[in-house]
């Protein structure tokens, strides 16, 4: 019996989850309580994307249910105003559900004659291609895009 015990004493420690693992998911559930309040729409009921792609990289974002036109309309709308603000090298609305500076976000700015956003509509959805030739602004996107990646728990390509 009391084998037994012990066993099952270090299956439960085993699987009980880290002080750490709960501090990140809180992490996340907190950039998702942001981002909802930033972009609209709920961030557990949508998806992102950041993919790096040769001349820069895109973003989409898109909502698992395609009937919520309400809330592709407003991820639309999302992404047209990002389009103007970060051609304007504004990146506050990141800043905001990141809570922090976002990497590559400063070198973004500073090279933002440099770089071209665009947003086009998707049928769930929006995304907004990033473009630049200048390698030291490619590296800050990728920088960025990679950030996001990870703080979104999010795919790198529109195939995953």
């Amino acid at each position: 019996m009391r084998i037994r015990t012990c066993i099952l004493w270090c299956a439960i420690v085993a699987c009980r989850p880290s002080n750490e693992d709960a501090s990140a998911d809180s992490a996340f559930a907190a950039v998702q309580r942001r981002g909802e309040t930033v972009m609209g729409v709920d961030q557990y009921t949508s998806k992102h994307v950041f993919e790096d792609l040769p001349d820069g990289g895109r973003i989409v974002l898109e909502r698992d249910d395609a009937k919520d036109t309400a809330a592709v309309r407003t991820i639309r709308a999302h992404m047209r105003a990002i389009e103007t603000s970060f051609q304007d090298g504004n990146f506050a609305a990141p800043g905001l559900v990141h809570a922090r500076d976002v990497p590559g976000t400063r070198v973004m700015t500073a090279r933002a004659e440099a770089i071209t956003y665009r947003a086009a509509d998707r049928a769930r959805g929006a995304e907004l291609r990033i473009r630049t030739t200048d390698s030291t602004a490619l590296a800050a996107v990728r920088e960025f895009l990679a950030f996001q990646r990870s703080d979104h728990r999010a795919a790198g390509h529109d195939t995953h």
